[in-house]
């Protein structure tokens, strides 16, 4: 196991001391990760990025916003939190992403992307409303500029004026090099240190001589009509910012020296730095996609430790292939996400009716909304608190035209490790609040099988599937497409579930068989519309019911059936709602937060002892 020594004052060491950390936070990262997982190529090609920051700025005080924030593990490493990279991703350890609750070096939450601009700019607002000092910088990734979201902030915060660092992190995967070998030139010119020292002398001079700030914008024009002349338009540079770069992200002698210069201008600032994903470990920098999260793997070989598994996802990407081969109006839509959602074998297989949107969950439900109306037959594939940014595309361009878009809503339920940003526990709520939405749970890969197929060829409208991360639990059964379905026959209570909570359920149900008790279990094949019927004679025969779901409470099956219940005067005995309750949920493996949820076979049959003897 690798640790660092004692952390240094960054503010004190040399140029040459600063690559040395660089060198031993990477063997650190790599070290820690292969023993946790996490995310691996993205913190290695941020490490110069980081400590440079570190160096210039005080984290404790001036607020760094990180984009997504899967590329925080060197700063959490430099913050005082090399001992707990041990704990990284495990229940009661460290988070993998930033977390204000774990340190005041995180600055703010982050899980999502293309959020750090906005953030920041509030930040900084509320920073002069306040008349205090402090620096801001936004740290985001060039992929998260395929998000419309970062387009409003860099739009704003260019226009506001405000003293605002944005430090543009491109690996090559969305924004193209400048081409000419002039162009390379200049750009490498106006970035020397004699430059930079000379155009803030001349700045100074210029403010202080009579008619000095005259001549300088007279001269600053002349300036930018040459620059414009020789080199590329900067679309930042057109939004307002001071345009630094582009420049090599693995300098760290460099950037500390631009981060410098960069924090004594006044106005909001974009230094645009070019990095390698994976940097400094051969696989990942060879494939930098596959080492993007990876689980617990050998140093050596790069190989994971446990072999993949059938998923959730592998069984749906599947499914679309078997389904588009017969029916040429299927499209794949991903934002993002293609081998996330097992869409990689629809894309080798029908590469032109596969579509990757980048990080823009919103506009892949508009997209697929206009694909729809004129006659194709889009599947967008998305993890479930991604599709929550499409909320609103979703009521709006999708189901007031009741519009054929279907979804499948990967992660839905507790996701482990990622923790509260990643945990799909909410869409339960907002897709059973959108009219004319049908809502699937398949328990098993044979009903995605078959509820996938019965959504594409026999429902009209919007309609879904939410299934869980990973592989099967306990029930690998395919109980049709009817809505509701009665797995066991019994009249000691009522137990009602769907989705990943059935294998559960089926083990709780038979712990209380064993001890003289029979339930009944239905199993809800469709979530919405929700047909009660089944469930209100089983509540009339036994007079207690539990529903176990894994989804918040608010909004969940189990308030909506209590709510159908309490309409048709239906008043059992005694009830329990078992879900994960109102709260966010921390990370953790999807068995110990089931267990913290109650969501466990144990926990599930002890809550239906307590229902059974209640009066």
């Amino acid at each position: 196991m690798i640790q660092l020594d004692e952390i240094p004052n960054l503010k004190e060491i040399s140029d040459s001391e600063a690559e040395g950390l660089c060198a031993r936070l990477r063997a650190r990262i790599i070290d820690a990760v292969s023993r946790t997982g996490g995310h691996l190529a993205s913190n290695l090609g941020t490490v110069e990025i980081t400590v440079a920051l570190h160096r210039v700025f005080d984290t404790g005080r001036d607020r760094v916003v990180f984009d997504v924030g899967h590329q925080c593990y060197s700063h959490k490493i430099l913050t005082g939190r090399d001992t707990a990279m041990d704990t990284l991703r495990t229940f009661g350890g460290m988070a993998g992403y930033p977390k204000p609750q774990e340190s005041q070096d995180d600055a703010f939450i982050a899980g999502h992307a293309s959020n750090s601009v906005s953030v920041a700019l509030g930040m900084a607002r509320a920073r002069s409303q306040r008349g205090e000092d402090y620096h801001v910088i936004a740290l985001i990734g060039d992929g998260a500029l395929t998000g419309g979201l970062a387009y409003e902030g860099l739009s704003n915060a260019g226009l506001s004026g405000e003293p605002l660092l944005v430090i543009l992190n491109d690996n090559g995967m969305s924004i193209t090099k400048n081409v000419g070998g002039v162009a390379q030139h200049l750009a490498h010119q106006r970035l020397k240190p004699q430059y930079l020292q000379f155009k803030k002398g001349y700045r100074k001079m210029m403010s202080v001589l009579p008619g000095g700030p005259q001549i300088y914008r007279v001269t600053h024009k002349i300036k930018t009509a040459i620059k414009e002349t020789l080199l590329p338009c900067s679309m930042f540079e057109d939004m307002g910012f001071i345009y630094l770069g582009p420049v090599d992200g693995h300098d760290v002698r460099g950037l500390t020296r631009l981060m410098r210069y960069a924090k004594e201008l006044k106005g909001p600032v974009l230094l645009h730095v070019r990095t390698i994903k994976g940097k400094g470990y051969p696989p990942a920098e060879k494939n930098p996609d596959a080492y993007h999260g990876v689980s617990r793997f050998c140093v050596q070989t790069g190989e994971p430790l446990q072999p993949s598994r059938p998923s959730f996802s592998s069984a749906f990407g599947q499914a679309v292939c078997e389904l588009a081969a017969e029916d040429g109006r299927i499209c794949a839509v991903t934002a993002a996400m293609r081998d996330g959602t097992g869409l990689g074998p629809f894309e080798a297989q029908f590469p032109e009716r596969f579509f990757d949107v980048g990080i823009a969950e919103g506009h892949a439900v508009a997209m697929a909304a206009g694909m729809a109306k004129q006659g194709s037959l889009p599947i967008f594939a998305v993890y479930s608190s991604f599709l929550q940014r499409g909320y609103d595309m979703l009521l709006h361009d999708v189901a007031i035209l009741g519009l054929h878009v279907v979804f499948g809503v990967d992660r839905a339920g507790l996701v482990g490790e990622d923790g509260e940003t990643h945990h799909g526990l909410f869409d339960v709520a907002y897709l059973s609040s959108v009219p004319g939405m049908t809502l699937f749970a398949p328990a098993s890969f044979a009903e995605v099988r078959s509820m996938l197929r019965h959504a594409v060829r026999k429902v009209s409208g919007p309609v879904a599937l939410r299934y869980p991360r990973g592989g099967e639990s306990g029930y690998r059964g395919d109980a049709g497409v009817e809505p509701t379905v009665c797995l066991k026959v019994g009249k000691a209570i009522t137990l009602v579930t769907y989705g990943i909570t059935t294998g559960s359920v089926l083990e709780a149900g038979a712990m209380l068989e064993a001890a003289g008790y029979v339930p009944e279990i239905i199993k809800l094949n469709r979530l919405m519309p929700l047909d009660d019927e089944e469930i209100l004679v089983s509540v009339k025969k036994t007079e207690r019911v539990l529903i176990a779901e894994e989804c918040a409470a608010m909004g969940g099956m189990g308030q909506q059936i209590a709510a159908h219940m309490a309409a048709q005067g239906v008043v059992p005995k005694a009830m329990a709602l078992c879900n994960t309750g109102s709260g966010f949920i921390t990370h953790g493996t999807t068995a110990e937060l089931r267990r913290l949820c109650g969501l466990d076979a144990e926990s599930l049959y002890q809550a239906a002892v307590e229902v059974l003897k209640r009066e």
